[in-house]
């Protein structure tokens, strides 16, 4: 966790402390896809391995193409998600410069696609409120699957699901545009 304590202050994220006790976040277990089938034990192991942050509302919380390898899970607040647009590599100002992507809430995972290959981020994610998360690095998914193999399986179960899903989701927006640039058959 030393890596994720350097880390979090240069990212501008305030480090609470470590992350305990998930399962007393309200409705988390219920309304986080990551953990909607975990225990609150289960729920309070993962906990314990992860760091707890706090941001302010228009801090930027994931850089696109920044290099690292933690994903976020929101604990609360609003995060938008957005890509940089073509030919606007240069511009200061990234949210402007960004298409929406999505806008998400807590229970949400974000980063889980560099923190699984460490490739630079895809998108950047700001916050829209206050919010707060807890923080886990691939040394820290590692160091649970040594310790709690069953609770580190679940975990790489559901960010497999997750995954998929969004490839399904983005599958189906492309078919969509590319049907509408066909125009009517």
């Amino acid at each position: 966790m030393a890596k994720l304590t350097h880390e979090m202050p240069s990212a501008g994220l305030v480090i609470v402390g470590p992350c305990q006790r998930l399962s007393e976040w309200p409705d988390l277990l219920g309304t986080s896809q990551l953990l909607q089938d975990f225990s609150e034990a289960e729920a309070d192991r993962l906990g314990a391995l992860m760091l707890h942050v706090r941001a302010t509302p228009g801090q930027e919380l994931i850089r696109e193409g920044d290099a690292s390898d933690w994903l976020m899970l929101l604990l609360q607040g609003t995060v938008d998600v957005g890509k940089r647009r073509i030919g606007a590599e240069g511009d200061s100002d990234a949210l402007a410069s960004s298409t929406r992507l999505a806008v998400v809430r807590a229970g949400a995972v974000l980063g889980e696609m560099s923190m699984f290959d460490g490739e630079p981020r895809y998108a950047s994610c700001w916050a829209l409120s206050e919010v707060e998360a807890a923080v886990i690095d691939r040394a820290g998914v590692a160091r649970l699957i040594q310790a709690e193999p069953a609770v580190g399986a679940k975990l790489l179960v559901k960010l497999t699901q997750l995954l998929a899903q969004r490839l399904r989701n983005t599958s189906s927006q492309l078919v969509r545009v590319l049907r509408q640039q066909q125009g009517p058959s």
